[in-house]
């Protein structure tokens, strides 16, 4: 591993931890040449899952795009971006031991939804309308009226 600083090769491990519930380790490393302190990620490469759209088409699961889908769901509403990393954490753990190579767009929008319900029922409401691509405010209502009747 280079030094950013002054790109020498050797450094030495002076602190490590696991990070992303486990699926990542942070390494703190010191350059043996110039003292520079950095931070180095290691974390176990798996082969892309493709997402398979409601059309047909087939594109790389990231997990940036989930995330902001859920921050726009979430926009104005008492959820920290704490909670939001962790519900993507959890789709993207039940993704990965549920599917090998390809995902349907389904199952992910269906885990969002399960699991915004749980947290905050306005931005449920709100993902959903984009999810299940509501056409006017009655379908809107009758979303709504579910989650009124359901306490």
């Amino acid at each position: 591993m280079k030094c950013p600083k002054c790109e020498h090769r050797e450094n030495k491990v002076i602190d490590s931890r696991e990070v992303r519930e486990g699926a990542a380790i942070r390494r703190r490393r010191l350059c043996l040449n110039c003292g520079h302190r950095f931070t180095t990620y290691e974390e176990v490469l798996r082969a892309a899952l493709q997402v398979i759209k409601r059309d047909g088409r087939r594109e790389e699961l990231m997990r940036e795009k989930l995330m902001q889908s859920l921050v726009i769901a979430c926009q104005k509403r008492p959820i920290s971006v704490q909670q939001i990393e962790q519900i993507t954490n959890t789709i993207f753990t039940e993704i990965e031991a549920e599917y090998e190579r390809e995902v349907p767009s389904t199952a992910i929008g269906a885990k969002v939804m399960s699991l915004l319900e749980k947290v905050d029922e306005v931005a449920y409401v709100r993902f959903a309308s984009v999810y299940r691509r509501f056409k006017d405010v009655n379908q809107f209502m009758n979303e709504a009226e579910r989650l009124i009747g359901r306490e």
